[in-house]
């Protein structure tokens, strides 16, 4: 703090109570980036290898031209999470030096992930030290690192000066792994010393998206000219995966090249974590993406089945939401805000081809692609929140929640841009090839919209009216209004019109179907939204309530623990038969406990198990839906081959 910030700091503190505040003197403007090179690249090195305390210490040089007030920038808003995420809280031990004599710094006080220093006369660079300090606890933040791998994000270990635009911005990086580790990023001309890995220098948003996996158990796999599957695992016997697995990986790069008929890489790296000590994640990069499953993943195929589609989903953004992006989500620089008016198309359509390339690359089965459908549209048909809060507004969740956990997510909403537009893609989808007498579809749409510059690396924006112009171009319709309707209106049900116009129906049966039996089993719960109206784990604890169900109505939250079912102690087996027996008795009774408190509660609710499928339609009409989850066959000529 300058010795006028500390003058009236101690102003403030000898302040009479009830006296005016004395007002603290701002600290000049964060400069407006400039699309001009920053003079000079930044050496920045990383060293990772205390993987037991999970500390990444960072030694960083950057060059300056000219003393007096220079503002260094933490990376904030960040493409992939469409919302400030700069872990500032796990910045520590900020220390910056001129010609070996130490430097004053001084945080701004609103934002906080800025830092102001007073460059020395004479002087031609400031040396910078800080670390990130990992979680080490899913408490924390997101798990990054464990004994056996990590994953680097760069925006979290980087300060950068303000004033320029992040392409403008030249870093030359360095990164120090544990011994005998083995890594894969997509930057290039990296180069092997020891435990040391240089890299090229690279523009600092390039830099910011191209993270690092790196691990003890490590595998590499060609997929396709120019794509590569790496692996890292807790275990080298999780590496194990057979030909026919790795091919259906392949079939997503196939897929993808038939979809959109263009590439806008010159090669892409998937890296993907199988851990449970590393947090859950799928963030898309240009060239890469990040992405943690299961530890089984390979081994237990069977039965991970439905973790399988993070794979195409953030392989499809490197065209939809890296190439092509909304205009209102592209920022110059990690500092200025971005806004998500667009994410319907930018994770909505991407989340509807993740579901479709999962069935036609043969990482699910069409039975099982039907059965996610299945849940996805059960799921938004009842939840409520649809008649208070319409979808746009879900695109600001990010920024509003930031995917923090919600007590009535049913009714609150979250992010539903997402599943809900899934849905609403699938019903542009049918509607297209109806129009069209099935000649027609969202494949021509993908490929003129996504894929119509070949070999660009560019970040290609849009506008609304850009969505709307490529459709009427496909097939004439008032796509306009169709997209206000569904967006800007409040809705009862969910946007099922694709189903029926794709030849099915919702239907409900007293099993589940066979991706919900296995996503019950992956996450130990048991779905039972559509009968009493709430979700609960093996050892009674309700993971989620139906706003408006029979749980809700019976005044019951998440977070309570369901101690008996009747006079039986809970197990998800008794419950379920409760439920089944609630036919004939009129309702459920449960012992229930939260905080101090052991209550009885009667559940009323006489319909049985009801879980949902899809049921083909008997009107003799084609089955579209059938049709979108066929391979694409090779149309192209395409010169680039599938190695697996």
């Amino acid at each position: 703090m300058s010795d006028e910030g500390k003058q009236q700091a101690l102003q403030l503190d000898r302040g009479e109570r009830g006296a005016p505040a004395q007002p603290i003197p701002d600290l000049p403007p964060i400069p407006e980036p400039r699309d001009e090179a920053y003079p000079g690249t930044l050496r920045l090195r990383v060293d990772a290898s205390d993987v037991e305390r999970r500390i990444f210490t960072v030694r960083e040089t950057i060059p300056v031209v000219r003393s007096g007030p220079m503002m260094l920038l933490y990376p904030k808003w960040l493409p992939g999470f469409h919302a400030p995420q700069a872990p500032i809280e796990l910045f520590a031990g900020l220390e910056v030096r001129a010609g070996g004599s130490v430097v004053t710094w001084e945080r701004d006080p609103v934002t906080v992930n800025a830092f102001r220093v007073d460059v020395p006369e004479d002087v031609d660079a400031l040396e910078v030290s800080f670390q990130f300090l990992s979680p080490t606890d899913a408490s924390q933040g997101r798990v990054l690192c464990s004994e056996d791998m990590l994953f680097l994000p760069w925006n979290t270990v980087v300060l950068y000066p303000a004033g320029h635009y992040a392409r403008q911005i030249a870093v030359e990086p360095t990164l120090t792994l544990p011994k005998g580790w083995k890594m894969a990023t997509a930057l290039d001309g990296a180069e092997q010393d020891g435990a040391d890995w240089r890299f090229a220098p690279v523009p600092l948003d390039v830099l910011v998206d191209s993270p690092v996996l790196a691990g003890r158990y490590f595998r590499r796999v060609p997929l396709s000219d120019g794509v590569f599957l790496n692996i890292a695992a807790d275990q080298p016997s999780l590496l194990d995966a057979t030909p026919e697995q790795l091919a259906a990986h392949g079939g997503v790069v196939t897929q993808a090249d038939r979809l959109f008929r263009a590439r806008h890489f010159d090669r892409y790296e998937m890296l993907l974590a199988l851990s449970d000590e590393l947090s859950t994640a799928g963030i898309e990069h240009h060239r890469s993406f990040e992405g943690v499953s299961l530890p089984g993943y390979f081994t237990e195929w069977e039965q991970s089945f439905p973790r399988r589609d993070t794979v195409p989903h953030e392989y499809v953004h490197s065209w939809n939401g890296k190439h092509r992006r909304g205009a209102d989500s592209w920022s110059p620089c990690f500092e200025k805000p971005i806004r998500n008016s667009l994410m319907w198309v930018y994770e909505g359509q991407t989340q509807y081809w993740s579901r479709v390339l999962a069935v036609r690359s043969g990482l699910w089965t069409p039975e099982q692609g039907l059965g996610a459908l299945a849940v996805t549209a059960s799921r938004y048909d009842v939840r409520p929140g649809s008649r208070w809060r319409p979808t746009i507004d879900t695109t600001r969740d990010p920024i509003i929640a930031a995917r923090a956990p919600l007590p009535w997510s049913s009714w609150q909403r979250s992010e539903d841009y997402y599943s809900e537009g899934s849905l609403m893609w699938l019903d542009v989808d049918t509607l297209l090839r109806q129009l069209s007498g099935d000649t027609r579809s969202l494949d021509d749409f993908a490929q003129g919209f996504f894929g119509s510059q070949d070999g660009s690396w560019a970040t290609d924006t849009y506008v609304f009216a850009d969505v709307v112009d490529t459709l009427n171009g496909i097939a004439a319709y008032d796509w306009h209004a169709f997209f206000e309707k569904n967006l800007t209106e409040t809705h009862e049900r969910a946007p099922l019109g694709g189903l029926e116009r794709g030849g099915y129906r919702l239907v409900y049966r007293d099993r589940p179907n066979v991706f919900q039996a296995a996503m019950d089993a992956l996450s130990g719960q048991v779905d039972l939204t559509h009968s009493l109206g709430l979700i609960v784990a093996s050892e009674g604890k309700l993971a989620d309530v139906l706003w408006g169900g029979p749980a809700f109505a019976a005044r019951l939250t998440i977070g309570a623990r369901i101690l008996a079912v009747g006079d039986r102690a809970f197990s998800p087996d008794i419950l379920m038969q409760a439920v089944r027996d609630g036919r004939s008795t009129g309702g459920v009774d449960l012992t229930i406990t939260r905080g101090k408190l052991i209550r009885s509660v009667r559940i009323d609710f006489n319909g049985g198990l009801r879980f949902p499928w899809l049921e083909p339609l008997d009107d003799g009409q084609s089955r579209r839906l059938d049709t979108i989850l066929q391979p694409l066959p090779d149309a192209t000529g395409s010169a680039r081959k599938t190695l697996i």
